[in-house]
């Protein structure tokens, strides 16, 4: 496939640090092979959603008792545990949300928080950063610092993207199908779609 990104479509897609982001695309969209307009349109539409248009590193956790028992009802609501006792305290949140999966330990471990979503594609968990930090020859603790570094939060992004098979989802433009395996469910749908339209006409 020929496809190339160029500067002016990170610039419309992506206006804030686009110099610095433009340089990460044209380096890592190749090597993942993310190497079409409709795999790229795809790409930076699910991240751009992610990570608030590239702007947030890390999972945002601060949720208010109501957002917990609408947005976690398996570990509050449904659970009967109260969620006033959480609420606003994002790293209690995610020692709850993503103990005991994932290869993260137990509630007391601290894994849930040490392992949070960080990245573009919040890569999430200790087994996903174990997997993505033995490609670039880090640990799991060392892939925390590398995340949250814009190099690490795209590379990671993109070796997500092909790990899941998402190049082949995206060769069918099946956006709800590529929601589902970044995000587990169809949270954000009608804005991921948006976002990838407008990434389409961009990027042809």
């Amino acid at each position: 496939m020929s496809f190339v990104i160029n500067k002016r479509q990170v610039e419309l897609l992506i206006p804030t640090n686009s110099a610095e982001w433009y340089a990460l695309l044209a380096e890592f969209l190749p090597k993942y092979e993310i190497n079409s307009a409709l795999r790229a349109a795809a790409f930076i539409a699910q991240c751009s959603h992610e990570s608030s248009g590239f702007t947030r590193l890390r999972e945002n956790l601060n949720y208010s008792a109501e957002g917990l028992n609408k947005t976690f009802p398996k570990y509050f609501i449904n659970a009967g545990r109260d969620a006033n006792a959480y609420a606003r305290n994002p790293e209690k949140i995610a020692n709850i949300v993503y103990a005991s999966r994932m290869g993260n330990g137990d509630t007391a471990s601290g894994d849930g928080w040490r392992f949070i979503g960080r990245g573009v594609i919040q890569l999430t968990g200790h087994d996903n950063y174990a997997a993505f930090g033995a490609t670039v020859h880090l640990t799991a603790a060392e892939t925390v610092t590398y995340l949250e570094t814009k190099r690490g939060a795209l590379e990671s992004a993109c070796w997500y993207w092909k790990t899941n098979g998402l190049n082949a989802l995206a060769d069918k433009s099946d956006i709800t199908s590529i929601t589902k395996r970044i995000n587990g469910g169809t949270l954000g749908l009608e804005e991921r779609k948006a976002l990838y339209n407008k990434a389409l006409q961009v990027l042809n």
